[in-house]
């Protein structure tokens, strides 16, 4: 007579992992995307710390973040929109358009920030939406428990 086993819920204890298996915990490069407020925060928070009232090149952004953020990719037009959303955000709030200057420099796009009182409590200001907007995708995520959202 065989012994027939049938499922139960739940997993149970686990095993030891066999010798030699490798971590599971490597993860995929992420490729920053225009409206993501990942890729946002992490461009906000470079440009809360460039130096103000001198035009930046945006490659060089987008150079600095890939070498600071090894594990994602800046695309350059990427980094492009996150400027054009704060230049949009500051002549919405300020309306002059003299605190986020975009221009087309000898070298290729241009930001230049406004070196003034102004600026840093402001640009904290839109990095604490982006972080926000991050924290509701993650508790949103959690929410559920498919991926598919169908749990």
């Amino acid at each position: 007579m065989t012994d027939v086993r049938t499922a139960s819920p739940g997993l149970g204890p686990l095993r030891p992992a066999p010798t030699g298996l490798p971590d599971p915990k490597i993860q995929p490069p992420t490729i920053a995307e225009s409206g993501d407020p990942f890729t946002a925060l992490r461009v906000i928070d470079l440009l809360a710390r460039v130096e103000r009232g001198t035009p930046l090149r945006l490659v060089d952004i987008a150079d600095r973040l890939n070498a600071t953020y090894g594990d994602w990719l800046f695309p350059t037009e990427t980094v492009a929109d996150v400027v054009l959303q704060l230049q949009a955000n500051w002549m919405a709030d300020y309306r002059n358009s003299s605190g986020i200057v975009v221009d087309d420099g000898t070298y290729g796009p241009t930001v230049t920030i406004e070196d003034s009182s102004r600026v840093d409590p402001w640009i904290v200001r839109q990095a604490k939406r982006e972080a926000a907007a991050c924290r509701e995708r993650l508790a949103e995520f959690a929410r559920r428990d498919r991926v598919a959202g169908d749990g």
